[in-house]
């Protein structure tokens, strides 16, 4: 019998999927979007949430349109090998090799650091790891553990930030003299990478859905739309007024020219004066510990199915956890210049598997799929090589290369293109 959906359900799952997305990144992103984009603010804001938690919720509905609640889902039309490789980077690369690692270095560097200058790195990352690892271990236990007393404490905190710099707002708004704030919202959205982080979290959301009785298809469908939902809810509002908090800081000269991490923090001082640094150090932890949390236990989950239970989960999380840790320690900057060469070379290739999958049942030839992510994934890695100085710079003249979606084009030409070759499987 197919259970009945309970709110408060919905709204632990749901709360879990906001405190997972809501992490490092997704931090620093909304204040200096908001301070370049002036008055237009809001337009930028949009672009910027239509192009993260948008595409992010589109990955959801896709899965949920196919009944399959797991990456597979989106890329197994490629072949079993192709797949297997694209869903491996995605998840090495949302998880110990870029986004959990960061969360502990951006933590240290905006929570600790303005604190206190010298203590180390190593120390920080190992306790923080710790945490991490405690409440991964048990992965029955890791959506209640966010969702019931991490995502409140989280939301609180930034709805008091942002409500104080509502009601005593740092300066005037003023009209901003060169950014386009359509295409800086797009590409703020488009780096955030929560598209792939969402194909990697479904995973542990609909195994929570299914823990609390939500087993029928339709019934567990609903469940994770609607949490889905309620996490979109939550990030529109603290993603907006971020952005908001940044926009009112474009007429202040001591906070011009600053980058993401110290606009965040100079914003939070400037609003709570000596209690500032404390308060941010207490969002940056809350945020960045639940992403990691997530990212290490959906990780886990997936090397576990991966190799049949050869490598069990507990095994798969030490490694992650340990790997990070090290990888931590070098910097975000660091971390960002390793990594984002692989991220830029797979995300293309996803977002196109992801939007052919609202079309799965027009689509009778797997080829339209093949050929259209592998130019997407080519035009990519030739983006990747012009940037190393490598004479491949003329796809930068390919339409909608300026904001950074050189690819879609010679997708849809690719997807024309296998439409007409015989597919044999």
């Amino acid at each position: 019998m197919e259970k009945k959906q309970k709110f408060s359900d919905i709204l632990v799952i749901g709360g879990a999927l906001f405190a997972m997305f809501f992490g490092a990144g997704n931090l620093i992103f909304p204040p200096l979007l908001g301070q370049q984009s002036g008055t237009s603010w809001f337009i930028g804001f949009l672009f910027f949430f239509i192009f993260d938690v948008g595409l992010a919720l589109v990955a959801i509905l896709a899965l949920v349109r196919k009944g399959q609640f797991e990456i597979n889902g989106i890329t197994d039309v490629m072949g079993k090998v192709p797949s297997t490789i694209i869903n491996c980077i995605a998840v090495l690369c949302i998880g110990p090799l870029l986004a959990i690692p960061r969360t502990a270095a951006t933590t240290f560097e905006i929570g600790v650091q303005p604190l206190a200058p010298n203590f180390s790195t190593w120390i920080f990352s190992a306790i923080f790891f710790a945490i991490v690892l405690a409440l991964t271990i048990r992965p029955s236990k890791v959506v209640d553990i966010i969702g019931s007393f991490l995502t409140p404490v989280l939301v609180i905190t930034l709805l008091v930030m942002i409500i104080k710099g509502i009601i005593s707002p740092l300066g005037p708004i003023d009209v901003p003299e060169t950014t386009n704030s359509v295409q800086n919202g797009t590409l703020n959205g488009y780096q955030t990478l929560d598209v792939l982080a969402s194909m990697i979290f479904i995973m542990i959301i609909t195994s929570s859905a299914q823990g609390k009785g939500y087993t029928e298809g339709h019934s567990l469908s609903k469940a994770v739309l609607s949490s889905s939902c309620v996490a979109s809810i939550g990030l529109f509002v603290i993603y907006g007024g971020l952005t908001y908090l940044g926009a009112t800081t474009c007429n202040l000269a001591d906070m011009q020219g600053l980058n993401q991490t110290a606009l965040l923090v100079a914003i939070t001082k400037a609003l709570f004066g000596n209690t500032g640094v404390i308060l941010l150090g207490v969002i940056v932890l809350f945020a960045c510990l639940t992403t990691a949390i997530g990212l290490s236990s959906s990780t886990g989950a997936f090397f576990e199915e991966l190799t049949g239970g050869k490598v069990s989960y507990k095994k798969v999380v030490i490694i992650v956890v340990v790997f990070s840790w090290l990888i931590s320690n070098a910097g975000v900057s660091t971390i960002i210049q390793f990594s984002a060469p692989l991220l830029n070379l797979v995300y293309p290739g996803v977002l196109v598997l992801i939007i052919l999958a609202f079309f799965h049942k027009s689509i009778k030839n797997k080829n339209i799929y093949r050929v259209a992510t592998y130019f997407a994934i080519i035009v990519s890695a030739l983006e990747i090589l012009a940037g190393f100085g490598l004479p491949t710079g003329f796809v930068k003249s390919l339409p909608l290369a300026p904001m950074g979606f050189a690819w879609i084009v010679p997708a849809i030409v690719g997807g024309i293109i296998g439409k007409f070759i015989p597919c044999k499987d």
